[in-house]
C-alpha cells in the first residue's frame, strides 16, 4: 500500500507543478520524471515501490479498454476514411524515417570529406 501511496504522491506533486507553473508537459510525465530522479537518488527506496509497479504493469492493458470501447464509437468514420487515415500514418512513419536517413547521411559525407581534406593537408606538409 506505501508503493502505491508514493505514486499517487508524485502524480499529485506533477499535477501542482504543472497547475501552478503553467509548463506545457502532461502532470503524469511530470511527476513521473520527478519520481525517476527520486530513485535514481535514492530518495525512494526501489522495494517500496517495486511490487505496486509490477502489480499496475501487470494489468496495464486493462488501462486502454475504455480507449478501444470508445473508438467503437467511431468505427463507422474510420470505415468511411480509411484510406486517408492508413495513408497518413504511413507518410508519418515513411517521412521521419526518410529525412533521419538522408540528414545522418549528409552528416557523415560531410565529416568523411573533412578527414580527406586533414588527410590532405597532413600529407603536403
Amino acid at each position: 500500500m506505501i508503493g502505491f501511496a508514493i505514486l499517487a504522491f508524485f502524480q499529485l506533486v506533477g499535477w501542482l507543478i504543472q497547475r501552478l507553473t503553467g509548463l506545457p508537459l502532461p502532470a503524469n510525465v511530470i511527476g513521473l520524471l520527478l519520481f525517476i530522479a527520486a530513485l535514481f537518488l535514492k530518495w525512494v527506496p526501489l522495494h517500496k515501490v517495486e511490487e505496486t509497479a509490477s502489480f499496475l504493469l501487470k494489468y496495464m492493458s486493462l488501462f486502454f479498454v475504455p480507449v478501444i470501447v470508445g473508438s467503437l464509437a467511431f468505427f463507422p468514420y474510420l470505415r468511411e476514411h480509411w484510406f486517408v487515415i492508413t495513408g497518413s500514418g504511413v507518410i508519418s512513419l515513411l517521412l521521419p524515417l526518410l529525412v533521419t536517413g538522408w540528414l545522418v547521411q549528409s552528416r557523415i559525407q560531410a565529416r568523411n570529406n573533412r578527414q580527406q581534406k586533414e588527410n590532405a593537408h597532413v600529407h603536403r606538409s
